[in-house]
């Protein structure tokens, strides 16, 4: 796709994932797990799998039990919005829905956390899917008519190019770089949201 192209992608037609590319539950977890755990000589690089016991030195009980914490309760254990990801949705919200489907399984700490960082304005059209599955967000997608779809997860993105080719309306998976996908897909990425805002016709 050529950056033309790229800058004509409709605010309808693409949506997102939540955890790595809206919020910034990286660095939650690398916080939460110094100041709960004293295990503090983490950093984000550090993070070079998905699944974060295969590459870091950390009981999985911890592992699973700050993560349990985060998406209990994503405000109380302070996750942030990635950075321009709140300017650029709300600018996205003011002429066209805006779809964010998580793998989360609970939908309520994730319609309170964009409660608490967007303005009600946007919150009003923004549609949430927690689909509980990383690997079901695919029906999803074609759900809510969208053509494109930016995930950090590289297995999804890599799943909804292979299903391309059996469905009508393509998808088009942009993987937004992250130190844990790195080397493990060649399709188009994205590095920050001033990337996505770039690819949008607004």
């Amino acid at each position: 796709m050529s950056n033309r192209e790229r800058r004509q992608i409709k605010g309808s037609e693409i949506g997102f994932d939540l955890d790595g590319v809206i919020a910034d539950t990286a660095e939650a977890f690398l916080r939460l797990i110094c100041e709960e755990h004293e295990l503090c000589s983490f950093s984000l690089p550090d993070i070079t799998a998905f699944q974060v016991e295969e590459c870091l030195d950390i009981p999985i009980s911890v592992v699973d039990g700050i993560f349990t914490a985060i998406l209990v309760d994503s405000l109380s254990t302070g996750v942030k919005p990635m950075a321009g990801a709140v300017e650029v949705i709300t600018e996205m919200t003011a002429t066209a829905p805006v779809s964010i489907i998580t793998a989360r399984s609970l939908s309520q700490p994730v319609e309170d956390w964009l409660e608490h960082f967007f303005p009600a304005s946007a919150c009003a059209n923004i549609r949430l899917v927690a689909t509980g599955r990383h690997d079901d967000k695919a029906r999803y997608i074609h759900q809510h008519g969208l053509r494109y779809f930016i995930d950090d997860r590289a297995e999804t993105c890599l799943q909804l190019a292979e299903l391309t080719a059996t469905r009508t309306i393509p998808i088009t998976p942009f993987v937004f770089s992250q130190p844990w996908n790195q080397g493990k897909h060649d399709l188009p990425s994205v590095g920050n949201w001033q990337e996505i805002r770039a690819l949008l016709a607004l």
